[in-house]
């Protein structure tokens, strides 16, 4: 399956205002994941000690289990645009060991070779559209989901084209009043989509649809 999974604030945004190098989720942005980065899953992912053992972790858990291959846009990888040579983070936000360990598929417009981590994480860059990245990421996952990793423009171009299959939205308990949206830009003709599990904590409200085809 094709899916994705993100967080946003009550009302609807995933990154804060005036992202940057420094601050890629924006003013606010990084707040929206304090439910998730206490977690033990998910410090265990991101090579780190401790964290909570509880229904967040057991979630984020279960969501790395069926992941098989992702894809994400190059605002997500970067942050930057244009050719790679120019762009100051050329190499991504998470240093010598990402936390994907699977391959990684990212949209750009501006071709570079495959890189490579022992950890299993290869990113692979697709000048071709988004479908011929997910055709890749497919065949890649195997019997796994391909998850869109983010940003939100790209979720919104996979759902706009009627390819997603099921997605979970990750509500945080607070207000960021502008920034990303999430779907901004879903297009015309919005999917019809089907409440499949609803779950909640202290940190967010986790909501799992369906895309009815």
């Amino acid at each position: 399956m094709l899916i994705f999974d993100i967080t946003t604030s009550l009302d609807g945004f995933v990154a804060g205002p005036n992202p940057s190098l420094e601050d890629p989720l924006g003013q606010g942005g990084m707040q929206l994941h304090d439910w998730a980065t206490s977690t033990r899953a998910w410090r265990e992912r991101h090579g780190l000690e401790g964290g909570e053992d509880n229904a967040d972790s057991e979630l984020i858990a279960e969501g790395l289990a069926r992941q098989g291959a992702l894809i994400m846009g190059r605002r997500m990888f970067s942050g930057g645009s244009g050719p790679w040579e120019n762009d100051p983070n050329r190499d991504g936000w998470w240093g010598d060991d990402p936390p994907f360990r699977n391959p990684v598929f990212v949209l750009t417009h501006h071709a570079r070779d495959r890189v490579e981590f022992e950890n299993d994480t290869t990113f692979n860059f697709i000048t071709a559209g988004f479908e011929a990245a997910l055709e890749q990421a497919q065949a890649a996952a195997g019997e796994k989901d391909v998850l869109i990793a983010g940003g939100a423009e790209t979720i919104q171009q996979y759902l706009a084209a009627g390819l997603i299959d099921e997605f979970e939205i990750h509500v945080a308990p607070m207000l960021l009043g502008s920034g990303t949206p999430l779907f901004g830009g879903a297009g015309a003709e919005r999917p019809h989509v089907e409440l499949t599990r609803a779950l909640s904590s202290p940190g967010a409200a986790h909501l799992r649809y369906r895309v009815i085809k």
